[in-house]
């Protein structure tokens, strides 16, 4: 028996992205598209009604913005989906508010159709981080324009959690950092789980921009 596809809804004011960002998923095995929204206001709605399992969030749109959105979302809901942003900019200040947001991580509206078909696929399993070059950058910039503040969560990683929170920055996968730190795949997978309780992110991307706003990643 094959496995339930990924359901994803698309949300973007415009609807000539709607429809290229829905012929590319469409056509893939594995991922169907169960609904649209073209603003922010009507993504909260049709998310709470269909709850998808990933939701590619223009951040520019009307009525609410794609940051607002995904608060809601991700407040709203027991269960969320995984929302990655998409945007026209990298180094927009919008995704590096989505993305602190709760965002798993963001898209390029350039981006190729197999980097789309990927990012979808990678966030709905969750087990790595999307393009972990550019969120750490993103994180450090932000990081570098504040004081570091040193939350109680630093103090209660062990020394093998810190380690697996650097390499989770670095963008291993947990089979990769089981192999990092010769461990077992489970074993590895426990660490990982045990960071994002202790650091009260909900998946990588948040582990991460924990990491470098409370100083734990120091950028350079």
């Amino acid at each position: 028996m094959s496995a339930d596809p990924v359901r994803v809804v698309l949300a973007d004011d415009e609807r000539m992205v709607r429809t290229a960002l829905r012929v590319i998923l469409d056509a893939e095995e594995g991922i169907e598209v169960v609904g649209e929204a073209t603003t922010g206001a009507e993504a909260v709605s049709v998310v709470r009604e269909l709850r998808p399992d990933v939701v590619l969030m223009d951040v520019r749109m009307p009525e609410i913005d794609g940051i607002r959105a995904t608060e809601q979302i991700l407040a709203t809901l027991e269960d969320p989906p995984r929302i990655v942003v998409v945007t026209t900019f990298e180094n927009d200040a919008y995704v590096y508010g989505a993305l602190h947001a709760g965002a798993a991580g963001f898209l390029l509206k350039r981006a190729a159709a197999e980097e789309l078909v990927q990012a979808v696929r990678l966030v709905a399993c969750g087990d790595s981080l999307l393009y972990p070059a550019a969120v750490r950058t993103l994180a450090a910039e932000h990081a570098a324009r504040q004081p570091a503040k040193a939350p109680a969560w630093v103090a209660r990683l062990t020394d093998r959690e810190a380690d697996v929170l650097r390499l989770m920055a670095a963008g291993l996968t947990n089979a990769e950092i089981a192999g990092r730190l010769s461990v077992g795949p489970a074993t590895a997978k426990t660490h990982v789980a045990a960071v994002l309780a202790k650091t009260g992110a909900r998946d990588r991307t948040q582990a991460v921009i924990a990491a470098y706003e409370s100083g734990f990643i120091t950028p350079g």
